[in-house]
């Protein structure tokens, strides 16, 4: 008989409370075989915490799982990974002190042990299995997971998920951590699960992406399921009103043709760094913002680095025209009005223990100082409230730890710290990346708010809409330099912009 469509994992009346906050209510899903599920909301509605529930993450407060039929409870996420339940993570899921194989591998070292001797070499060999296997060449496994950037690293976590042959694939935020030619090896492992009957919950904020891979879609809001469609159901418009509860317009760009001034506020003169930019040069006017794309090897997000000083320039300048004054690390763009929200959010931009009033102050000591050295404590209270009710963060209070927050909550955060400091130039690196569509549309609006009031932002971004919705002027790189030029007055054509990025 076959068991295509059956009920793999079924979540029965669950309920997640996180003190007073109520993370998940009387939830009940089915995950059949052979089905890709797809589950969207907005920041905060409960996808991750169910899937990280079924994975063995954490426990719920209340209700029941069956697993293949049988109660489903695991203690941790090792154990439910050797019950054939694989979750690949949001956030970064790799340690950089260890090896690529030792991060496969990480708390199953048994099979590679001879007594208290753990064989390296044998490890090693089987994590090239198991790179291969998801057709990833390129990673080396015996070298420390550190020296690969995020996306590689992503790729090593699903080498790892994938190894064990789960039954369930849990796909959670992946894709935006990862290349076009990441994201296409992550669908057709999924695709590939899916044929041969497992089940995969993929979670996506990107609504067109679920469209075309997912066979069935979940909508939650606010730890409660809203509604659930099959493929032939599914209908955009819909599913956005019914993600945040309300009529939301299609629109969330930019509808002006506003030009920007011709003062040059900032100059990269012929930059060169250790890796990937090679002489390379670009302006940035008051009151502009500068798009910058290509796939995501060309050199971009090095480029945002170098910009802001954390990528060492060994050659060329950056400088700021206002004075002349010439960036020579993080500090001196702080202290010169600059701002830099990276990629990689949780080890660059935020400070995870601490809490969510702590982030944002970090950037407002000279602006809440009492006298002399000693800062006063009501104005930081104030100073972090502003950006909380603004951004509509959603929390228990400012006192709560950003790790226990969603990712669209802990960008939201990143973007508080330098719209209280009042930043004159902006380095904005996959500013909505993991970012749900109501808050996306917000975040626009505060750019182009930002773009009238004269500050100026370079916004480097992995997805083609954003860029030619929101800047005036689009760089387009490859191989560490600039391989078009393009002006939003002109009318930006989508096909030009591609084959200048391949």
């Amino acid at each position: 008989m076959s068991t295509e469509h059956e009920i793999l994992v079924q979540v029965k009346d669950m309920c997640k409370n996180f003190g007073v906050t109520i993370a998940l209510n009387h939830v009940d899903i089915d995950i059949r075989r052979g089905q890709i599920l797809g589950l969207i909301g907005e920041n905060g509605s409960g996808k991750s915490t169910v899937s990280s529930i079924i994975a063995g993450i954490q426990p719920p407060t209340s209700g029941s799982m069956t697993y293949k039929g049988h109660p489903w409870s695991p203690a941790t996420a090792l154990e439910a990974a050797r019950g054939g339940i694989g979750m690949i993570v949001q956030e970064a899921g790799t340690i950089g002190s260890i090896s690529v194989a030792e991060n496969i591998f990480l708390g199953n070292y048994e099979p590679f042990k001879t007594g208290p001797i753990i064989n390296k070499k044998k490890m090693v060999a089987e994590a090239r299995k198991a790179l291969d296997k998801i057709g990833v060449e390129d990673i080396d496994p015996s070298l420390p997971a550190g020296l690969y950037d995020m996306q590689d690293r992503k790729l090593i976590e699903i080498a790892k998920v994938m190894y064990h042959e789960p039954e369930l694939i849990i796909v959670d935020e992946t894709t935006t951590a990862l290349s076009q030619k990441g994201r296409d090896l992550l669908y057709k492992l999924i695709h590939d699960g899916a044929q041969k009957g497992k089940a995969v919950v993929f979670i996506s904020h990107d609504l067109e992406e679920l469209m075309e891979h997912c066979d069935k879609m979940t909508v939650l809001r606010d730890g409660v399921i809203i509604d659930s469609f099959p493929r032939e159901q599914f209908d955009p418009e819909d599913i956005k009103r019914k993600m945040v509860g309300r009529e939301i317009s299609g629109q969330y760009y930019r509808v002006d043709e506003d030009g920007y001034s011709s003062q040059v506020v900032l100059k990269a003169d012929c930059i060169t760094t250790m890796s990937s930019l090679l002489c390379f040069s670009m302006e940035l006017h008051k009151g502009e913002i500068l798009g910058i794309g290509g796939i995501s090897s060309c050199g971009m997000h090095e480029l945002g680095r170098a910009l802001y000083g954390l990528e060492d320039v060994v050659d060329g300048k950056v400088v700021l025209m206002k004075d002349e004054k010439v960036i020579t690390g993080a500090k001196s763009a702080f202290d010169n009005g600059m701002g830099y929200v990276s990629k990689n959010r949780d080890t660059e931009s935020l400070e995870l223990n601490a809490s969510i009033e702590a982030n944002i102050q970090s950037t407002g000591y000279k602006k809440n100082r009492l006298f002399g050295p000693f800062i006063s404590p009501a104005k930081e209270k104030s100073y972090a409230a502003r950006q909380i009710e603004t951004l509509a963060i959603k929390c228990i209070n400012g006192r709560q730890k950003v790790k226990a927050m969603s990712g669209g909550n802990k960008q939201k955060v990143v973007f508080g710290k330098w719209i209280a400091d009042d930043a004159d130039i902006l380095i904005l690196d996959c500013p909505t990346r993991g970012v749900d569509v109501g808050v996306k549309a917000s975040m626009y609006q505060l750019i182009y708010k930002m773009k009238q009031q004269g500050k100026s932002i370079v916004m480097i971004s992995e997805e083609m809409p954003e860029l030619i919705g929101m800047s005036d002027r689009i760089l387009i790189m490859k191989d560490g330099r600039i391989n078009g030029e393009f002006f939003r007055k002109d009318g930006y054509q989508q096909h030009e912009l591609i084959e200048c990025m391949i």
